[in-house]
Protein backbone atom coordinates (compact mmCIF):
# COMPACT_ATOMS: atom_id res chain seq x y z
CA UNK A 1 0.00 0.00 0.00
CA UNK A 2 2.65 2.55 0.51
CA UNK A 3 4.55 1.96 -2.96
CA UNK A 4 0.55 2.53 -3.89
CA UNK A 5 -0.11 5.70 -2.29
CA UNK A 6 3.38 7.52 -3.13
CA UNK A 7 2.77 6.54 -6.71
CA UNK A 8 -0.33 8.06 -6.10
CA UNK A 9 1.38 11.30 -4.28
CA UNK A 10 3.81 11.35 -7.45
CA UNK A 11 1.33 11.30 -9.95
CA UNK A 12 -1.05 14.31 -8.03
CA UNK A 13 2.50 16.51 -8.08
CA UNK A 14 3.01 15.83 -12.03
CA UNK A 15 -0.30 17.11 -12.38
CA UNK A 16 -0.33 19.64 -10.72
CA UNK A 17 2.15 22.33 -12.67
CA UNK A 18 0.84 21.16 -15.91
CA UNK A 19 -2.92 22.75 -14.82
CA UNK A 20 -0.99 25.91 -12.85
CA UNK A 21 -0.78 28.79 -15.33
CA UNK A 22 -3.76 31.40 -16.24
CA UNK A 23 -6.84 30.69 -14.37
CA UNK A 24 -9.63 31.83 -16.60
CA UNK A 25 -12.62 33.00 -14.72
CA UNK A 26 -16.05 32.93 -15.50
CA UNK A 27 -17.24 36.50 -15.70
CA UNK A 28 -19.50 36.63 -11.96
CA UNK A 29 -23.43 37.16 -12.31
CA UNK A 30 -23.87 37.30 -16.13
CA UNK A 31 -25.97 34.12 -16.83
CA UNK A 32 -26.23 35.44 -20.38
CA UNK A 33 -22.62 34.67 -20.73
CA UNK A 34 -22.00 31.79 -18.73
CA UNK A 35 -25.69 30.13 -19.31
CA UNK A 36 -27.80 28.35 -21.57
CA UNK A 37 -31.78 27.70 -20.76
CA UNK A 38 -32.36 23.99 -21.65
CA UNK A 39 -35.52 22.87 -21.44
CA UNK A 40 -38.87 23.96 -19.63
CA UNK A 41 -40.64 25.50 -23.01
CA UNK A 42 -40.18 29.36 -21.13
CA UNK A 43 -40.14 28.52 -18.01
CA UNK A 44 -36.86 29.37 -16.60
CA UNK A 45 -36.03 32.95 -17.14
CA UNK A 46 -32.95 35.00 -17.45
CA UNK A 47 -33.71 38.57 -15.95
CA UNK A 48 -32.20 41.91 -14.57
CA UNK A 49 -30.03 41.90 -17.71
CA UNK A 50 -28.98 38.34 -16.45
CA UNK A 51 -28.15 39.16 -13.36
CA UNK A 52 -30.82 36.93 -11.90
CA UNK A 53 -32.14 33.50 -13.09
CA UNK A 54 -35.13 31.58 -12.19
CA UNK A 55 -36.30 28.02 -12.56
CA UNK A 56 -40.34 26.89 -12.26
CA UNK A 57 -42.39 23.73 -12.21
CA UNK A 58 -45.83 23.62 -12.50
CA UNK A 59 -47.65 19.92 -13.26
CA UNK A 60 -47.00 19.85 -17.09
CA UNK A 61 -42.74 20.32 -16.38
CA UNK A 62 -40.20 21.66 -14.64
CA UNK A 63 -37.45 23.72 -15.89
CA UNK A 64 -33.27 23.42 -16.07
CA UNK A 65 -30.09 25.20 -17.61
CA UNK A 66 -26.48 24.68 -17.96
CA UNK A 67 -23.52 26.06 -17.95
CA UNK A 68 -21.62 27.14 -21.55
CA UNK A 69 -18.30 25.94 -20.83
CA UNK A 70 -16.64 22.87 -19.11
CA UNK A 71 -14.48 22.43 -16.48
CA UNK A 72 -11.93 20.04 -15.53
CA UNK A 73 -11.23 21.32 -11.51
CA UNK A 74 -12.56 24.62 -9.98
CA UNK A 75 -14.19 26.91 -7.33
CA UNK A 76 -17.59 27.08 -8.64
CA UNK A 77 -19.79 29.35 -5.90
CA UNK A 78 -24.07 30.01 -7.07
CA UNK A 79 -26.50 31.77 -4.62
CA UNK A 80 -29.62 30.04 -4.69
CA UNK A 81 -33.23 30.92 -2.91
CA UNK A 82 -35.15 27.77 -2.66
CA UNK A 83 -38.77 27.16 -3.29
CA UNK A 84 -40.73 29.16 -0.37
CA UNK A 85 -43.82 27.44 1.42
CA UNK A 86 -45.63 23.93 0.95
CA UNK A 87 -42.30 22.68 -1.72
CA UNK A 88 -42.81 19.00 -0.43
CA UNK A 89 -42.39 16.83 -3.65
CA UNK A 90 -40.17 18.83 -5.54
CA UNK A 91 -36.29 19.01 -6.13
CA UNK A 92 -33.86 21.76 -6.73
CA UNK A 93 -30.73 20.31 -8.11
CA UNK A 94 -27.67 21.91 -8.86
CA UNK A 95 -24.67 20.03 -9.83
CA UNK A 96 -21.31 19.61 -12.12
CA UNK A 97 -21.76 16.29 -14.37
CA UNK A 98 -19.41 14.59 -17.43
CA UNK A 99 -21.51 13.12 -20.25
CA UNK A 100 -21.75 9.03 -20.98
CA UNK A 101 -21.96 6.09 -19.43
CA UNK A 102 -19.19 6.10 -16.87
CA UNK A 103 -19.70 9.94 -16.19
CA UNK A 104 -18.38 11.95 -13.35
CA UNK A 105 -20.98 14.20 -11.36
CA UNK A 106 -20.90 16.31 -7.80
CA UNK A 107 -24.52 17.17 -6.51
CA UNK A 108 -26.06 19.19 -4.65
CA UNK A 109 -29.60 18.52 -4.21
CA UNK A 110 -32.52 20.04 -2.35
CA UNK A 111 -35.44 18.10 -1.32
CA UNK A 112 -38.54 20.08 -0.73
CA UNK A 113 -41.06 19.70 2.70
CA UNK A 114 -44.09 20.67 3.98
CA UNK A 115 -44.58 24.47 4.80
CA UNK A 116 -42.37 24.84 8.34
CA UNK A 117 -40.40 21.37 7.93
CA UNK A 118 -36.69 21.99 7.04
CA UNK A 119 -35.35 21.22 3.66
CA UNK A 120 -33.19 18.31 3.27
CA UNK A 121 -29.58 19.11 1.65
CA UNK A 122 -28.93 15.52 -0.44
CA UNK A 123 -24.97 15.40 -1.74
CA UNK A 124 -23.21 12.81 -3.73
CA UNK A 125 -20.34 12.33 -5.41
CA UNK A 126 -20.07 9.78 -8.82
CA UNK A 127 -16.45 8.40 -10.46
CA UNK A 128 -16.79 6.40 -13.30
CA UNK A 129 -20.79 6.08 -13.49
CA UNK A 130 -20.71 4.78 -9.61
CA UNK A 131 -21.96 7.01 -7.15
CA UNK A 132 -23.77 5.11 -3.65
CA UNK A 133 -21.46 7.83 -1.77
CA UNK A 134 -24.59 10.07 -0.69
CA UNK A 135 -24.74 12.46 3.13
CA UNK A 136 -27.72 14.16 3.69
CA UNK A 137 -28.00 17.79 6.35
CA UNK A 138 -30.07 20.02 7.81
CA UNK A 139 -29.51 23.28 7.04
CA UNK A 140 -28.86 25.78 10.20
CA UNK A 141 -31.36 29.03 8.18
CA UNK A 142 -34.17 29.31 6.39
CA UNK A 143 -32.78 28.50 2.37
CA UNK A 144 -36.54 29.88 1.43
CA UNK A 145 -36.17 33.73 2.96
CA UNK A 146 -33.14 34.64 1.19
CA UNK A 147 -30.08 33.61 -0.99
CA UNK A 148 -27.41 31.53 0.24
CA UNK A 149 -23.73 31.11 -1.57
CA UNK A 150 -23.50 26.75 -1.96
CA UNK A 151 -20.04 26.17 -3.29
CA UNK A 152 -18.13 23.22 -4.91
CA UNK A 153 -14.33 23.31 -4.45
CA UNK A 154 -13.07 20.45 -6.71
CA UNK A 155 -9.10 19.82 -7.09
CA UNK A 156 -7.14 17.04 -7.67
CA UNK A 157 -7.09 16.09 -3.76
CA UNK A 158 -10.07 16.42 -2.95
CA UNK A 159 -14.23 17.86 -3.37
CA UNK A 160 -15.10 20.14 -0.92
CA UNK A 161 -18.84 20.95 -0.21
CA UNK A 162 -19.71 24.35 1.32
CA UNK A 163 -22.30 26.53 2.76
CA UNK A 164 -21.86 29.98 2.75
CA UNK A 165 -18.26 29.47 3.33
CA UNK A 166 -18.95 26.77 5.70
CA UNK A 167 -17.24 23.19 4.84
CA UNK A 168 -20.27 20.61 5.28
CA UNK A 169 -18.69 17.58 2.92
CA UNK A 170 -14.90 16.47 2.09
CA UNK A 171 -14.41 13.71 -0.71
CA UNK A 172 -10.99 13.25 -0.58
CA UNK A 173 -9.03 11.28 -3.14
CA UNK A 174 -8.46 8.03 -2.35
CA UNK A 175 -7.05 6.38 -5.82
CA UNK A 176 -4.08 4.55 -3.29
CA UNK A 177 -6.56 2.28 -1.48
CA UNK A 178 -8.44 1.79 -5.36
CA UNK A 179 -11.34 4.13 -4.50
CA UNK A 180 -12.22 6.22 -8.33
CA UNK A 181 -11.80 9.96 -7.95
CA UNK A 182 -13.25 12.40 -10.96
CA UNK A 183 -10.32 13.76 -12.51
CA UNK A 184 -9.69 12.81 -15.94
CA UNK A 185 -13.36 13.93 -17.32
CA UNK A 186 -14.23 17.91 -17.59
CA UNK A 187 -18.05 18.46 -16.08
CA UNK A 188 -20.61 21.13 -16.78
CA UNK A 189 -22.96 22.80 -14.31
CA UNK A 190 -26.50 21.76 -14.43
CA UNK A 191 -29.56 23.21 -12.18
CA UNK A 192 -32.87 21.92 -12.38
CA UNK A 193 -36.22 21.98 -10.93
CA UNK A 194 -38.55 19.32 -11.16
CA UNK A 195 -41.18 17.19 -9.63
CA UNK A 196 -40.03 14.28 -7.66
CA UNK A 197 -43.04 12.91 -5.14
CA UNK A 198 -42.55 9.21 -6.32
CA UNK A 199 -39.02 9.72 -3.67
CA UNK A 200 -38.42 13.19 -2.60
CA UNK A 201 -40.44 13.96 0.63
CA UNK A 202 -40.67 11.13 3.13
CA UNK A 203 -39.51 8.38 0.77
CA UNK A 204 -42.46 9.61 -1.46
CA UNK A 205 -45.18 9.58 1.17
CA UNK A 206 -45.92 13.20 0.74
CA UNK A 207 -46.83 14.39 -3.13
CA UNK A 208 -46.90 17.51 -4.69
CA UNK A 209 -49.30 20.28 -3.83
CA UNK A 210 -50.18 21.46 -7.67
CA UNK A 211 -52.55 23.83 -6.09
CA UNK A 212 -49.29 25.91 -4.70
CA UNK A 213 -47.89 26.28 -8.15
CA UNK A 214 -45.94 27.52 -9.73
CA UNK A 215 -43.34 26.98 -7.64
CA UNK A 216 -39.90 28.70 -8.13
CA UNK A 217 -36.20 29.07 -7.35
CA UNK A 218 -33.61 31.80 -8.09
CA UNK A 219 -30.11 32.12 -9.05
CA UNK A 220 -27.56 35.18 -9.09
CA UNK A 221 -23.84 35.90 -8.14
CA UNK A 222 -22.15 32.75 -10.46
CA UNK A 223 -18.58 32.62 -9.89
CA UNK A 224 -16.24 30.19 -11.27
CA UNK A 225 -12.82 30.59 -10.58
CA UNK A 226 -11.55 27.16 -12.65
CA UNK A 227 -9.92 25.63 -15.75
CA UNK A 228 -12.02 25.78 -18.33
CA UNK A 229 -11.45 22.90 -20.73
CA UNK A 230 -12.23 23.22 -24.81
CA UNK A 231 -11.08 21.74 -27.84
CA UNK A 232 -9.18 18.99 -25.23
CA UNK A 233 -7.22 21.58 -23.92
CA UNK A 234 -7.47 22.82 -20.40
CA UNK A 235 -7.33 27.31 -20.12
CA UNK A 236 -4.60 26.96 -17.25
CA UNK A 237 -1.55 26.45 -18.64
CA UNK A 238 1.92 25.71 -17.05
CA UNK A 239 3.66 29.27 -18.81
CA UNK A 240 2.09 31.57 -16.32
CA UNK A 241 2.15 31.34 -12.38
CA UNK A 242 -1.41 33.29 -11.81
CA UNK A 243 -2.63 32.66 -8.54
CA UNK A 244 -4.65 29.25 -8.25
CA UNK A 245 -4.97 28.62 -4.23
CA UNK A 246 -7.61 26.80 -5.17
CA UNK A 247 -6.01 24.01 -7.27
CA UNK A 248 -4.40 22.69 -4.12
CA UNK A 249 -6.63 24.04 -1.60
CA UNK A 250 -7.39 22.10 1.69
CA UNK A 251 -9.33 22.39 4.97
CA UNK A 252 -6.99 24.53 7.37
CA UNK A 253 -7.39 23.97 11.25
CA UNK A 254 -10.44 26.41 11.63
CA UNK A 255 -12.91 25.16 8.46
CA UNK A 256 -12.19 21.53 9.77
CA UNK A 257 -13.39 22.35 13.45
CA UNK A 258 -16.66 23.82 11.72
CA UNK A 259 -17.04 20.95 9.35
CA UNK A 260 -17.26 18.61 12.32
CA UNK A 261 -19.44 21.02 14.04
CA UNK A 262 -21.82 20.57 10.40
CA UNK A 263 -21.78 16.90 10.96
CA UNK A 264 -22.15 16.17 14.64
CA UNK A 265 -25.24 19.15 14.63
CA UNK A 266 -27.01 18.61 11.11
CA UNK A 267 -25.76 15.58 8.99
CA UNK A 268 -28.83 13.18 9.05
CA UNK A 269 -27.60 10.44 6.90
CA UNK A 270 -23.68 9.27 6.19
CA UNK A 271 -23.43 6.12 3.92
CA UNK A 272 -20.35 5.52 5.72
CA UNK A 273 -22.45 4.80 8.89
CA UNK A 274 -24.86 2.61 6.96
CA UNK A 275 -23.93 -1.14 7.77
CA UNK A 276 -27.58 -2.43 6.85
CA UNK A 277 -26.97 -1.04 3.26
CA UNK A 278 -23.19 -2.59 3.35
CA UNK A 279 -23.51 -6.05 5.00
CA UNK A 280 -20.15 -6.72 3.09
CA UNK A 281 -18.50 -4.21 4.97
CA UNK A 282 -18.30 -0.55 4.33
CA UNK A 283 -17.08 1.26 1.00
CA UNK A 284 -13.02 1.36 1.44
CA UNK A 285 -12.95 5.38 2.10
CA UNK A 286 -14.90 5.59 4.47
CA UNK A 287 -12.40 3.83 7.07
CA UNK A 288 -9.61 6.05 5.22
Amino acid sequence: MASSSTSSRVNLMLLVPLLLGTMMVASAGNFYQDFELTWGDGRAKILNNGELLTLSLDQPSGSGFQSKNEYLFGKIDMQLKLVAGNSAGTVTAYYLSSKGSTWDEIDFEFLGNLSGDPYILHTNVFSQGKGNKEQQFYLWFDPTADFHTYSILWNPQRIIFSVDGTPIREFKNSESIGVPFPKNQAMRIYSSLWNADDWATRGGLVKTDWSQAPFTASYRNFKADACIWSSGASSCSSSSTNSSSWLSQQLDTANQDRLKWVQKNYMIYNYCTDTKRFPQGLPAECSA
